[in-house]
């Protein structure tokens, strides 16, 4: 295999002389090595104003430069039995990472946004060199209608994952409002404080006790019986249960194809959380119901032009396979602070997989898409489901190695229709070396499944990241302009119930 070649590096020193130690990588980040496992991160950034190269290279020189995993490179540990891989600091050449192409638009076709699509589209073709560190930024001073200019940022899933990336980069950005401050990401609090001051006020009643004790006990019971429900139909997914053929699936006999199509939607983070208190939901919820009510609009339409009268939405298996993050999210203080002090900050991947129905029907009232997410959420949230089945990856490592890992692993997304996953970005608007950044719409490529949509909140807005095979789906833009068309329903829908 071409990628596990041995590499020749380029020993980096310490400020004291010495060669910096390497650096381990967790089993899951290894196997994103394996060739039916290979995947990328995009971060896709749009910014207000032209992109000056050399403040860019600096701000990366001197921030992102000095975590271990943007300037190591990964190769095999020989001495290793088990083939594991480990980051070797080296030297980074920032013109081997930093590509400005020459974009010029064709005089008869002036569309600059079908230029910066397919641009990004074509990355998704290729992989990064392994004798440098995996990672290369993309700037396109081209104009279109999202920004006045577009960065690509791309590196391997091998790094870390959606969360903690996330914190890294933003640990790069100041405030627009204060160019000494950092980004403020949302953390979620514990209510421990909230439940043990309720107990503390009850402890005297002998019969509120015993009933909290019962419910406690009710809560575990079912705890468990979810846990195990869930479990078993996640290796039932990996084994045999397949989605049903859609306009979304891979056609019985076909390969996906080698190039993905990435399109973004922005819409109003005001409004979704509008719609979320209405709901008495979450952002989560909501926007999982847009993307239920999206993909329900995107397969009536064509099986309405392909004349299937008779297709039947509530005889359909469709289901998402939903990324959870199982790492305690980092401020980007924290983050911050730890580069500072040379620290690794990444640990490599920690993420579970929850397997949720989805709900492809046309519903009377748009508001009903977002209730019926919340059902199905509300109850995988009262199971262990992400956390067995991140163990599950890892006992599969350990029991048939890397390879047979990764051949079995990507079976239960395979099996079902997409991959879903958001992030939380910085709660008010950044900027990058004197550069505002418009928005963030954060994606993959290298899955199983024909079909991704990413969630990114950003300031006042939220963008779907949606990457389609486009051998699968020919039509990306309409999909994009379906996920606008929900959200303007579910908003109106929601805006006649509070009048």
């Amino acid at each position: 295999m071409a990628l596990m070649k041995p590499i020749r590096t380029t020993k980096k020193l310490d400020e004291n002389g010495g060669e910096e130690e390497a650096l381990l990588m967790s089993p899951t980040s290894r196997m994103f090595h394996e060739p039916n496992y290979n995947l990328y991160v995009l971060a896709i950034l749009g910014w207000k104003v032209p992109i000056n190269v050399d403040a860019m290279k600096a701000e990366i020189q001197g921030k992102l430069l000095k975590h271990p995993r943007f300037s190591s490179l990964q190769v095999i540990d020989e001495s290793d039995d088990s083939r594991n891989m480990k980051g070797i600091p080296t030297t980074v050449n920032l013109d081997d990472h930093i590509i400005v192409p020459d974009l010029k638009p064709n005089p008869n076709n002036m569309d600059t946004d079908k230029l910066v699509e397919d641009y990004i589209s074509n990355l998704s073709t290729a992989s990064i060199d392994m004798a440098k560190p995996l990672w290369d930024l993309h700037i396109l001073n081209v104009k279109t209608s999202h920004a006045e200019a577009t960065c690509i940022f791309r590196l391997h899933h091998s790094i870390g994952d959606g969360v903690s990336l996330v914190s890294l980069l933003l640990s790069c950005f100041r405030k627009s409002s204060d160019p000494t401050s950092l980004p403020t990401l949302l953390v979620s609090s514990s209510s421990s404080s909230k439940g043990k001051s309720k107990f503390s006020n009850n402890r005297r009643s002998i019969r509120s006790l015993t009933w909290q004790y019962l419910v406690k006990l009710w809560s575990c019971i079912s705890l468990l019986f979810n846990t195990i429900v869930d479990v078993s139909m996640f290796v039932a997914t990996a084994l045999f249960l397949k989605d049903s053929q859609s306009p979304f699936t891979v056609p019985q006999g076909l390969k996906t194809s080698t190039r993905m199509r990435f399109v973004y939607r922005t819409v109003s983070l005001d409004d979704i959380k509008f719609i979320k208190n209405l709901t008495n939901s979450t952002v989560n919820d909501v926007i999982l119901g847009i993307t239920q009510a999206a993909l329900s609009r995107y397969v009536h339409r064509k099986y309405e032009i392909e004349g299937k009268r008779n297709f039947s939405p509530q005889k359909m298996r469709c289901r998402a396979s939903v990324v959870m993050n199982l790492r305690p999210v980092l401020g980007v203080q924290a983050v911050a602070e730890m580069i500072e002090k040379n620290a690794v900050v990444i640990q490599g991947n920690c993420f579970g997989i929850v397997i949720i129905p989805l709900s492809i029907s046309q519903l009377d009232n748009p508001l009903d898409y977002v209730r019926k997410a919340n059902t199905t959420m509300d109850r995988k949230k009262h199971s262990l489901e992400s956390r067995c089945t991140f163990y599950l990856s890892e006992l599969l490592i350990k029991l048939f190695g890397f390879k047979g890992a990764a051949a079995l692993a990507p079976r239960a997304l395979s099996h079902t229709t997409l991959f879903f996953s958001n992030v939380v970005g910085p709660l008010e608007e950044v900027s990058l070396s004197g550069h505002p950044l418009a928005f963030i719409a954060p994606t993959c490529y290298g899955q199983s499944t024909g079909i991704m949509v990413h969630g990114c909140s950003y300031a006042k807005k939220l963008t779907f990241a949606v990457a389609v095979d486009e051998g699968i789906i020919p039509d990306p833009n309409q999909l994009g302009d379906d996920f606008v068309e929900s959200f303007r329903l579910i908003k109106e829908a929601a805006l006649k119930i509070q009048s």
